[in-house]
């Protein structure tokens, strides 16, 4: 579920001002292992909970580069050791999974996988979020610090998570011992590309950088009937109307200005003629939110809102609410920004680094830092130099993470990626 776009102002105004030095490993040739391996993976998506062929890829990259691997953590989910002496215990983490989205990018790589999901319907896949780039990055890195063991001492942990997109694999990994069964790490870090920014930039934000996520499904009763007779019935299409209405006052009119939140009725259904009301309705809200106290405030108002408006309709019975899939906010322990911020700019300058404002977006790699390790995800730029030009300048955006037209600067991209995770890791272990 994790999605990046920086906010269009402040990407247009990064790239103005990062973009006139060249990025600093653009001008270097990708090895041609990663390149197919990430040829192969963005060829052969798998969609979340089902990543078995995928983990195993990557399971086995890990296992040449020297690591003892453990497979099935959290259902597909792999861990990754790689101990040299006495040090630090640095935890890298990966996404596996892919997206139900139709390819249409016309890269000569692109998807056509087909198949079915939970449901059973038959569903396009894609890696459209760029988790591909992500684990192609990891496997790059793994193999680099192996060669480079002489340089540092500590324990490196690398682990490849299913489910990111339904924010179900880190919780899963969790409860399945990830810091108890294996060594429990001092920092855990991790990169997310990103199109908004060019391939060898690097956006860093210290303290909230995603918000927290609920699904909401809320289901409104009425009293169905012949739409020629509205008097002989409670309607529940009206009653949802005034309900998604009043649920925009929550974040006009309930809480400080100043805390973020957003409340997004995505999806309503009810009745299926034109002349039948229908007996209930059916809503699925996303809610989002930094504060702790503020997530609770808004399902709490929201259920309230709900009730109320049905009673004034007088409805049969109560709105049915569930929150049926959430995460927390991602927080970026600020010391540990500060000093991956340093580590970067040390390696790709002081003008491929940036700061992004924290997003609204949400996935679960919050789940790590909630368990009690200080942790940091920073951003990878994935977009073309140039395009990226050529779109700030028509006040355009590219296309997002998530859509079927996301395609990353490839090459740039992933040895970015690799040599931005060696850095951090480099400074975080022990040095011999």
């Amino acid at each position: 579920m994790a999605r990046f776009p920086v906010v269009a102002s402040i990407a247009l105004l990064s790239l103005l001002r990062a973009l006139p030095g060249p990025a600093a490993p653009a001008s270097k040739a990708l090895p041609a292992d990663l390149r197919d391996f990430y040829v192969d993976l963005h060829r052969n998506p798998e969609l979340s909970l089902h990543e078995e062929k995928t983990a195993a890829k990557v399971a086995a990259r890990l296992r040449q580069a020297g690591f003892e691997v453990t497979a099935g953590v959290g259902g597909t989910g792999i861990v990754g050791v790689l101990k040299n002496g006495s040090g630090p215990t640095v935890m890298l983490r990966t996404e596996l999974d892919a997206l139900p989205v139709e390819e249409k990018t016309g890269l000569a790589y692109a998807s056509t996988v087909r198949v079915k999901d939970d449901a059973g319907a038959e569903v396009p896949v894609m890696h459209a979020c760029g988790h591909d780039v992500h684990m192609t990055a990891l496997v790059g890195t793994a193999a680099e610090m192996a060669r480079r063991k002489g340089d540092w001492r500590g324990t490196l942990v690398f682990i490849g998570q299913p489910a990111e997109e339904r924010i179900r694999g880190a919780r899963a990994m969790l409860k399945d011992g990830l810091f108890t069964r294996f060594p429990k790490p001092d920092f855990v870090v991790a990169l997310h590309d990103t199109p908004n920014l060019p391939a060898g930039q690097l956006g860093v934000t210290s303290g909230f950088t995603l918000a927290s996520s609920d699904s909401v499904d809320l289901t409104i009763y009425g009293k169905g009937g012949h739409g020629a007779s509205p008097q002989t019935t409670v309607d529940p299409i009206v009653i949802a109307a005034r309900t998604v209405l009043a649920l925009q006052t929550i974040v006009a009119r309930e809480k400080d200005p100043q805390d973020p939140a957003v409340v997004t009725v995505g999806s309503i259904h009810g009745g299926n003629k034109h002349n039948i009301i229908p007996d209930e309705v059916k809503l699925q809200i996303t809610v989002r939110a930094y504060k702790q106290e503020v997530r609770k405030h808004i399902l709490a108002a929201i259920e309230r809102i709900a009730k109320a408006e049905a009673v004034a309709a007088g409805a049969p019975k109560e709105p049915a609410f569930a929150v049926v899939e959430s995460c927390p906010a991602t927080y970026n322990d600020p010391k540990l920004t500060a000093r991956i911020a340093a580590a970067l700019r040390r390696t790709f300058g002081d003008g491929n680094v940036v700061d992004v404002p924290p997003q609204m977006a949400s996935e679960d790699f919050s789940e790590y830092g909630l368990a009690g390790v200080p942790a940091v995800q920073w951003s990878l730029g994935a977009g073309d130099p140039v395009k990226l030009k050529e779109l700030a300048a028509a006040g355009k955006q590219p296309p997002s993470l998530h859509s079927s037209l996301f395609a990353p600067d490839r090459d740039p991209t992933i040895a970015t990626g690799v040599e931005a995770e060696v850095a951090v890791l480099m400074d975080l272990l022990g040095k011999p």
